[in-house]
């Protein structure tokens, strides 16, 4: 407390100023020289650094808790692929009840090398060159819906039977895209500049055109409708023996 009369004075001494020191030590003082800057407290930019990597550590901890909580729906990626479905859904066209006996099926591979090329013109130009393994079955079956009146002829006392079939046909080459794939493909500078410019997605259906119908050959000359006229006598018999026919003929007409 300050007396009267007295001027008041601050409780604790100021910190010694370099002035200060200066004067205790003896040194004069030069009236010109500016007064020394207050001390700084150090590790300003450092610490700054500091705050804002535990700012960020903190939010990735809060994040990480919040999606093993379920508190919030889980964070996916902006940039994540997506795939859109814009088919429009199956149109029936019609209907057809079936009376086939598939009595064989065959299985073929062929490789097509097409190669579209002009005269005088070097192939690095203008040329494509296709090479495509196809892989595809066909089905040899007996049409039962063309089996006309008279075409049973059991005998009088049930012990034989006398059929007539037509004769075995060969379904439709079903070309199998799973295991049919293009081996490679050379295509010349104009040819990769017209692609680029007008694109043909129908550009592989000659190949497969031309690899259906090489199996289809492969079929008629690979004996399938003979198996399948075997197989759909030995089915018929073991049928008609279990009704108690003994003796069965069976023939094919020609279609």
């Amino acid at each position: 407390m300050a007396r009267d009369g007295e001027t008041p004075q601050s409780e604790f001494p100021g910190y010694p100023t370099a002035d200060t020191l200066r004067t205790r030590s003896g040194d004069p003082v030069d009236p010109d020289t500016p007064p020394a800057d207050p001390p700084r407290t150090g590790g300003g930019p450092a610490r700054g650094l500091l705050w804002v990597l535990g700012a960020a550590a903190l939010v990735v901890v809060v994040l990480l808790g919040t999606q093993v909580t379920g508190i919030f729906p889980e964070f996916r990626n902006p940039f994540a692929k997506e795939q859109t479905d814009r088919s429009q859904p199956p149109l029936l066209k019609s209907i057809q009840d079936l009376s086939r006996y598939v009595a064989a099926e065959g299985n073929f591979q062929v490789v097509v090398d097409l190669q579209n090329d002009r005269d005088n013109v070097p192939e690095f130009l203008l040329n494509q060159r296709t090479l495509f393994v196809g892989a595809g079955s066909v089905e040899a079956y007996v049409d039962f819906g063309k089996i006309g009146e008279g075409a049973v002829v059991p005998s009088a006392d049930g012990k034989s039977v006398e059929i007539k079939l037509p004769a075995p046909q060969l379904g439709e080459t079903n070309l199998d895209m799973d295991k049919s794939y293009v081996f490679a493909e050379e295509r010349g500078l104009f040819n990769r500049i017209g692609d680029l410019v007008k694109g043909d997605p129908n550009r592989q259906q000659q190949v497969y055109r031309m690899a259906e119908e090489r199996i289809t050959a492969a079929a008629r000359d690979s004996g399938l409708a003979k198996r399948a006229e075997e197989n759909t006598r030995k089915m018929l018999e073991g049928l008609l023996r279990s009704l108690g026919y003994e003796k069965i003929t069976i023939t094919y007409t020609a279609p």
